[in-house]
């Protein structure tokens, strides 16, 4: 018999609850399972005990953010707002209950309502906001924010679908939706009073004022509504809570009653449905005419909405525009905002008055930009044709922005015939287009990248121009992620253990890991942490063999590699160090192997045709290897479908190794890396993203580098890069990259994975595997032989976790409330 079916009766059957709601948290819970969710409270269910939970501790959120927003109006406070067009919050019980410290009043309470607490938050589903890194770092941020008492907000889009629920089939990749809605969500607030309206399409006219100022207007068209849904964000252990505002199309008209009486009941409601589609789902497939439109749509839609909000709350203090920069901080996470920049420069001078060099003037001092990426295809366009189509008057802003930003370039540098056509905000090509990083770049008072070799990047090679131009415009904030949910939440066991050696005050000031230094030569404290992993490892292995029903040893090697799917994260590469290892471990089967489970998991973008068939050679791999009995014992393979938060969390604190192997200069950052190692486990990378931050931090002794450097990889791209020289040359390649050719992997379609060794060997290997596979088999060999020392490996994980102090999200956010934002905490009276 499970606990639930023992479980004790909620309440007195001939009985039901106070309708007050206040009071303690077991008669809240029973208040909301009977007045909120219309359900008996005698014996509630599973969902319906999770949902009462929910709203109750939802309950405690509102009266503090109502108590923290009087506050800020008190006190005349700046506030920033944070644009992100995706979140990725992951679960929410959790979180809330720990930032409330309320987690142990909640355990004893639904242990003695027949619930356990951790399968409970199993009932309740990822929010389907965001994607990948970029989500994920919003979260945190908003995390930092709250926890750090700023007076700052988070927007974007609620979503109905997220990007897509994963599933694998005969090892493919497919696609289903994502409906993380379909059970409700208790976490939100619908704000149904407080509805933006949002235009496309019409046409602008030109006009004279009552003064004879020639003015410009936006008409016609269609109008669709946005609806404001809140979602709190608390702070940790204080009163301070904040919110994301989210929002969601609504129609502006219900259906067409003419048509409908017609009997065309599909046309009659046509409208609502193309106009509810804008926050369907997050990032539809943009191959097609209409998917561009959609995603230019939904980029404008949570914009314009946003933008409205923002100056609906400044209005309320009654003071001039020129004051907005004193008063607002907009912060543009990545490109997908930067519709923001013409649509403020729209409403200054068209519905406010505005001139244009004093609109340009508060539109500059008010936004700033953070750029996450260097891949080219990743720095968004759009077609002329397409945004004059769907926005005309913002077209015409741009132009007159790029014009008057080029004119000013002639003046300033004579002699430099090119430097107009490099930075223009207007792409020249077979098709033209509107470069949305240049109209960041020009339209922000700052320009962040997110590690410092990428902000070095950012100034020397991509936007080296414009660093000419606005020499100290482009700095650097390196990510940081949140210690709550990254190691307090996520890995309870080994939180206690720190706790216990060096008291809580690690949670909001991870700089105190430092603390734990002296800890790495505690033989006895080794022993803890040795078993501390075991735990979150035998944790990690029970889920796999419930997820996939494969079975895995958590005394092996757990090499991880969890990571969106993309050819410059070279999950390929990985493939090849398994393949490798296989024929190694068949070739001697009585070698000294350190036996090793390598976990894959990562989502590929549905047109991403070349990530999909590397998920499949992962699986094809996968098969081969855990079928054949010469390597049991010594290698297991797996890939885990839908990686997302909630998954993260049960991987990420049972990694032993954890796989930062990108081509160095094209990962931005990186967060993955710092997760892992704040949960103690080793990195082997490249000297790319944060990587090298985290190796100048934790010493090159607890970390395994390899590869080529930024630097040497654009050497061997502009002294000619030969991959199969490395081919020739390295008789363990050979092999490997053969045996893929060859359908050793696939006998049934022996040409499956042609595509990919065509890449490597014919085409030019553009992310250089071959050229740090070998360096990478030595690292790889170099982990293998420190893990069968578990002292000294424990030794260096304690270090690196207690060295990971400086890749805070709070201090993060902290550098850019002083440096970018000029935000304070609030101080509550």
């Amino acid at each position: 018999m499970n606990a639930r079916e023992a479980a004790p009766l909620s309440m007195p059957e001939d009985s039901l609850p106070s309708t007050n709601a206040l009071g303690s948290l077991k008669d809240s819970i029973l208040h909301h399972i009977c007045y909120t969710l219309g359900n008996d409270p005698f014996k509630p269910s599973k969902y319906s005990a999770f949902m009462g939970l929910a709203y109750s501790v939802r309950d405690h959120l509102i009266a503090r953010w109502i108590k923290t927003q009087r506050a800020l109006y008190d006190t005349l406070a700046k506030r920033v707002y944070f644009l992100s067009l995706e979140f990725l919050p992951g679960r929410f019980l959790k979180n809330n209950l720990i930032s409330l410290q309320m987690e142990d009043e909640a355990r004893r309470t639904m242990a003695d309502l027949g619930f356990d607490l951790d399968e409970l938050e199993e009932e309740e589903w990822d929010a389907g906001l965001g994607n990948g890194g970029l989500g994920r770092l919003a979260s945190c941020y908003m995390d930092s924010i709250a926890c750090r008492d700023l007076p700052g907000y988070g927007y974007g889009i609620r979503y109905d679908y997220g990007i897509f629920h994963q599933i694998i089939e005969d090892g493919y990749q497919r696609e289903h939706a994502d409906n993380w809605m379909r059970r409700g969500n208790a976490w939100e607030m619908q704000r149904r009073d407080h509805l933006m309206p949002v235009r496309f399409f019409g046409r602008t006219e030109s006009y004279r004022d009552d003064e004879g100022r020639l003015r410009h207007r936006w008409v016609d068209g269609e109008v669709v509504m946005a609806m404001a849904c809140d979602i709190l964000v608390p702070g940790y252990g204080d009163e301070y809570v904040t919110n994301m505002r989210l929002w969601t199309a609504q129609s502006s008209r219900e259906f067409n009653l003419e048509i409908f009486n017609q009997g065309d009941y599909a046309g009659a409601v046509q409208s609502k449905v193309l106009s509810e589609n804008i926050s369907k789902v997050l990032y539809p497939n943009d191959e097609s005419t209409l998917g561009k439109e959609l995603r230019l749509k939904q980029q404008y839609f949570f914009v314009a909405a946003t933008l409205n909000d923002i100056l609906r709350r400044y209005r309320k203090l009654n003071r001039s525009f020129a004051d907005l920069p004193n008063f607002v901080a907009i912060q543009l996470n990545d490109t997908h905002p930067s519709i923001a920049i013409p649509e403020l420069m729209r409403i200054l001078m068209d519905e406010e008055s505005l001139g244009w060099d004093e609109s340009w003037t508060i539109c500059e001092q008010t936004f700033a930009y953070t750029n996450h990426t260097v891949l080219p295809e990743a720095l968004e366009s759009w077609p002329v044709d397409l945004l004059g189509r769907l926005l005309p008057r913002h077209l015409e802003i741009i132009f007159e922005i790029n014009q008057r930003f080029i004119d000013g370039l002639r003046n300033r540098f004579p002699d430099d015939a090119g430097l107009p056509a490099r930075v223009s905000l207007i792409g020249e090509g077979s098709v033209k287009h509107v470069r949305m990083a240049h109209l960041a770049v020009v339209g922000s008072h700052s320009v962040n990248g997110v590690a410092a070799l990428h902000s070095r990047i950012l100034q020397q090679q991509l936007f080296r121009d414009f660093h000419n131009i606005f020499p100290d415009r482009i700095v650097n904030v390196t990510n940081g992620i949140t210690p709550r949910r990254w190691l307090q939440q996520a890995n309870p066991s080994l939180a206690r253990l720190i706790t216990s050696a060096i008291g809580p005050d690690w949670i909001c000031d991870l700089d105190r890991l430092q603390e734990l230094l002296p800890c790495a030569e505690d033989a006895a404290f080794r022993k803890q942490w040795i078993e501390t992993k075991q735990e979150n490892k035998r944790r990690l292995a029970r889920y796999i063999l419930r997820k996939i029903k494969l079975g895995v040893d958590p005394n092996t090697l757990f090499d991880v590699q969890v990571k969106r799917m993309h050819e410059y994260k070279r999950q390929l590469l990985n493939v090849l160090h398994v393949i490798t290892l296989y024929n190694r471990i068949k070739a001697e089967p009585q070698g000294n192997f350190t036996p090793r489970t390598v976990i894959f998991a990562g989502k590929a973008a549905p047109a991403y045709h070349k990530a999909k068939l590397i998920i499949k050679l992962i699986n094809c791999v996968a098969n081969a290897v855990n079928s054949d009995p010469h390597v049991r014992g010594r290698l297991r393979v797996l890939f885990l479908p839908n990686y997302c938060v909630s998954q993260a969390e049960k991987i990420i604190p049972a990694a032993d190794l954890s796989e930062q192997i990108s081509t160095a200069g094209m990962e931005a950052s990186g967060t993955g890396n710092m997760k892992m190692a704040l949960n103690g486990a080793l990195t082997i990378g490249t000297l790319d993203g944060a990587n090298i931050e985290i190796m100048e931090a934790v010493g090159q002794d607890n970390i395994f580098v390899f590869g080529l450097s930024a630097a040497e990889v654009l050497a061997k791209r502009r002294d000619g890069y030969d991959p199969n020289h490395y081919y020739q040359q390295d008789e363990e390649l050979k092999r490997t990259l053969d045996m893929i050719a060859r359908g050793y992997f696939s006998p049934h379609e022996p040409t499956l994975f042609a595509s990919i060794i065509r890449g490597l060997r014919e085409e030019g290997d553009f992310y250089m595997l071959l050229a740090d596979y070998r360096p990478y088999m030595q690292a790889q060999e170099e982990a293998g032989r420190l893990f069968a020392d578990a002292d000294q490996w424990a030794r260096r994980s304690i270090l690196n976790t207690a060295r990971m102090g400086r890749f805070s999200s709070d201090r993060a956010v902290m550098e850019y409330a002083e440096h970018i934002w000029h935000v304070r905490p609030l101080v509550f009276r």
